[in-house]
């Protein structure tokens, strides 16, 4: 079964409708994709990537997606009462320029300043993102796996069965992850950490190249586990390194 991965879009509608466009020169219309979650946050057209996501899982679309840590921040916000990750540097939280909370909601026309951040920014938030993107972002999946592919965020924790992973560590863990280099149950492939390209480690396969950073965004066809990336000229095998 042929399956297509995009990493972390951020905001970038452009770049996604680019990639949807390889995808379906390659495997055309109904190809399964599965979108590795930060759909929002630092990238200037977050309203407009939901809206593309949840017109096509509307249409019947084979798509699968999976919640990335910006898009429970997001979620999280939209609560009766903000709630902040309590993992986050107490000088953090989703609306600092950091994170870029304040950029996905000034795609809904909600302007974030030093002073107007707080509950004036949430109750503003509150009326004016639709109720669909928020509850697209409550029923986002922790994670999508076949025979022989694990598809997640951020990674799993290691020597942890995967049925057996919490959530923090499916949409947060980087560290534990990255160091192990003994193969894992399945083939994992995430994003979460941007990298300069993406990248075969033989154990995992991160495919976040920085489309939050204005950089690309990438897209792999899985045939098995055979990962290429999707480029305009075609398909360019990647090989563990």
């Amino acid at each position: 079964m042929t399956i297509y991965a995009i990493g972390d879009i951020h905001g970038q509608i452009e770049m996604l409708q680019d990639a949807m466009q390889r995808i379906e020169n390659d495997g055309g219309k109904d190809a399964q994709i599965v979108f590795l979650g930060d759909y929002t946050d630092r990238g200037g057209n977050s309203r407009a990537v939901l809206d593309f996501l949840i017109a096509g899982r509307d249409a019947g679309k084979p798509w699968t997606f999976i919640k990335g840590n910006h898009d429970r921040m997001f979620e999280w916000f939209m609560h009766d009462y903000p709630k902040s990750d309590a993992f986050l540097p107490i000088e953090i939280y989703w609306l600092h320029p950091r994170l870029g909370g304040d950029t996905t909601l000034a795609s809904y026309g909600i302007e974030v300043t030093p002073k107007s951040r707080g509950l004036l920014v949430h109750e503003q938030a509150r009326e004016n993102v639709p109720k669909e993107h928020v509850a697209f972002l409550e029923g986002l999946q922790l994670f999508h796996e076949t025979e022989h592919l694990f598809f997640v965020h951020a990674g799993i924790r290691p020597d942890v069965p995967l049925a057996d992973q919490n959530e923090h560590d499916l949409l947060w863990i980087r560290q534990e992850f990255h160091a192990h280099k003994e193969p894992h149950p399945k083939l994992i492939v995430h994003g979460h950490t941007p990298i300069k390209t993406a990248k075969h480690y033989g154990n995992r396969i991160n495919l976040d190249s920085g489309a939050g950073y204005d950089k690309a965004l990438t897209t792999a066809v899985f045939e098995g586990t055979d990962c290429f990336v999707l480029t305009d000229q075609g398909r360019v095998p990647l090989v563990p390194e």
